[in-house]
C-alpha cells in the first residue's frame, strides 16, 4: 500500500508543474490580448480625431508572424488607390518577367534583322540611357521594323486629358524611345538649348507659354528663365519612331506589316529591378504602364496590357475577396478601385516569395528615399517601407512597418475625398503610424 504513494505524489507534482506553466501561458495570452484591446482602442481614438471624420478612411495592419490582423476599418471597401496601383504591377512583374528585360523579340532573314518591340521602356531613357538595341542592330545591313503588334491606346482610360503636355504623363507605346518625352534644358556654358531627341530641334519655342507642347503636335514650348529640365511628351506614330531609330542607329529602317513566319529571339536589355525600383521610388508612370505591356509580351506577341491584367488577377489573385476594378499600370486613373485588404494580401504574398532584402531595396524608405524621403521619418533607424498614391484629394500610403519590439508588419491605410491640405492627412497618418511602431 505505501508502495503506491511515490508514484501518486510523482504523478501530482507533473500535474501542478503542467499547470503553474499553463497558467503563466494564459496570463501571457491574457496580458497580450488585454494590451493589444488597449492598442486598438487608442489607434481607433487616434483614427477618428479631428476633422477625419469629414473624409473616407480605410486600414488594415497585418502581422504575418502570428497570421493576426491588428486593426482593421474600412477594410473591405472601395477606395482609389492613386500610385498605389503600382504595387500590383510591381507583383506582376515579379511573377511575369525575367531577371533582366526583354528589350525585342527578333528574327534574321538572309541579311535583314526583322524586330518588333516589347515595350521595353529603357531605349534611350533620359534616366537609363541603355543602347543595348542599337549596338545589336548596327551590326545588321538591313532592318526591318513591326510595330503593328502594339493593340493599345496611347492613354489610359480615365486619365485626365489635360495632363498630355506634362512629364508625369507619356504615351504608351510597343516601342519606346527617349522615354518618349522630349528633354530641354539650357545650357549655361553655351547659352543655347539643349533638346533630346535633337530631332525635335526646330520643335521647340523659347518662350514662356501656359502650356509645355500644343495639343495636336509635336510643338513645344521653353521658359528660358527656367533652371531646370522640362520633360514633355511627345505625339507618338510609326514614321516618328522609324525617324527617331534611323537618327539613332545613322542608318535606314524600313517598316513592315509582319513578322515573317520564323521562330523569334529575344534580345534583354537593363535588369528588371532597375525599372522596378525607379518606378517605385519615383513613382514613374511611365514605367508603371510599360511594365504591364512588358508582362503581356510574355504572354503572346501581342502587347496590351489588359491581357496582363486579366492573366495575373485569374492566375494569382484568382481568390482576392474583393476583386479589384484595375485599369492601369500606375494609378492615374480614378477608375481603379482596391480595397485596403487587397494591397495587404498582395503585399503578403511578396513578403512570403521574395527575398528580404530585395524586396525592402525595392520600396521608399521613410524620410530617407523616393517619394518618402520628406515624411515618416525613424527616430534611430527606418520603420517605413511602403508606396505612396496621390491624385487630388487623396493619398494612400501601403507597404511594411517595423516596430520597435522587432515586429514586421503589413499595412494599407487609405484616405480618399478630404477637403484638407495632404500635408494634414499625411501628418494624421504618421502620428497613427508611429503609435503602432512604438506600442506592437
Amino acid at each position: 500500500m505505501n508502495a503506491v504513494f511515490p508514484i501518486v505524489s510523482s504523478t501530482l507534482k507533473t500535474l501542478i508543474h503542467s499547470l503553474i506553466i499553463l497558467g503563466i501561458i494564459l496570463s501571457f495570452i491574457n496580458c497580450s490580448s488585454i494590451k493589444n484591446k488597449h492598442l486598438q482602442k487608442t489607434l481607433h481614438k487616434q483614427l477618428h480625431s479631428g476633422t477625419t471624420n469629414d473624409y473616407f478612411q480605410g486600414i488594415m495592419i497585418y502581422d504575418p508572424q502570428n497570421k493576426d490582423t491588428v486593426y482593421h476599418v474600412n477594410s473591405n471597401k472601395y477606395f482609389t488607390p492613386a500610385s498605389n496601383t503600382k504595387i500590383i504591377t510591381l507583383y506582376s512583374s515579379l511573377k511575369t518577367l525575367p531577371k533582366n528585360i526583354p528589350a525585342l523579340k527578333y528574327l534574321v532573314r538572309n541579311d535583314t534583322l526583322f524586330m518588333e518591340g516589347t515595350g521595353d521602356p529603357s531605349l534611350l531613357h533620359p534616366y537609363f540611357r541603355d543602347s543595348t538595341v542599337l549596338k545589336f542592330a548596327k551590326d545588321y545591313p538591313n532592318i526591318s521594323l513591326h510595330l503593328n503588334n502594339f493593340k493599345e491606346k496611347r492613354f489610359g482610360p480615365g486619365w485626365a486629358w489635360e495632363d498630355y503636355h506634362l512629364y508625369f504623363s507619356p504615351e504608351r507605346s510597343g516601342f519606346p524611345i527617349y522615354g518618349n518625352v522630349v528633354s530641354i534644358f539650357k545650357s549655361e556654358e553655351r547659352e543655347q538649348l539643349v533638346i533630346s531627341p535633337p530631332l525635335f530641334k526646330e520643335k521647340v519655342v523659347p518662350i514662356p507659354y501656359t502650356v509645355n507642347r500644343e495639343q495636336y503636335n509635336n510643338t513645344f514650348y521653353f521658359n528660358t528663365e527656367r533652371k531646370d529640365t522640362l520633360e514633355s511628351p511627345f505625339i507618338l506614330d510609326s514614321t516618328l519612331i522609324r525617324n527617331l531609330l534611323e537618327k539613332a542607329l545613322q542608318k535606314k529602317v524600313s517598316l513592315t506589316q509582319h513578322m515573317p513566319k520564323m521562330e523569334k529571339k529575344l534580345l534583354y536589355s537593363v535588369p528588371s529591378d532597375s525599372l522596378y525600383k525607379r518606378m517605385m521610388y519615383e513613382s514613374d508612370n511611365f514605367l508603371a504602364e510599360q511594365l504591364l505591356i512588358l508582362a503581356s509580351s510574355t504572354l503572346s506577341d501581342t502587347l496590351n496590357s489588359g491581357r496582363a491584367r486579366e492573366y495575373i488577377l485569374e492566375n494569382y489573385l484568382y481568390d482576392l475577396k474583393q476583386p479589384p476594378r484595375w485599369v492601369d499600370g500606375s494609378g492615374l486613373s480614378r477608375y481603379n478601385l482596391f480595397t485596403p485588404e487587397t494591397f495587404v494580401y498582395v503585399l503578403n504574398r511578396m513578403y512570403e516569395e521574395v527575398p528580404r532584402e530585395r524586396l525592402f531595396n525595392l520600396f521608399p524608405i521613410g524620410g530617407q528615399t523616393g517619394t518618402l524621403k520628406n515624411g515618416f521619418k525613424g527616430t534611430e533607424k527606418p520603420y517605413i517601407y511602403a508606396k505612396t498614391g496621390s491624385l487630388g484629394n487623396n493619398y494612400c500610403l501601403s507597404g511594411y512597418l517595423l516596430t520597435k519590439s522587432g515586429k514586421t508588419l503589413i499595412f494599407s491605410f487609405m484616405n480618399n475625398h478630404f477637403r484638407i491640405s495632404n500635408e494634414e492627412v499625411k501628418q494624421h497618418m504618421q502620428t497613427f503610424l508611429e503609435m503602432v511602431r512604438d506600442n506592437y
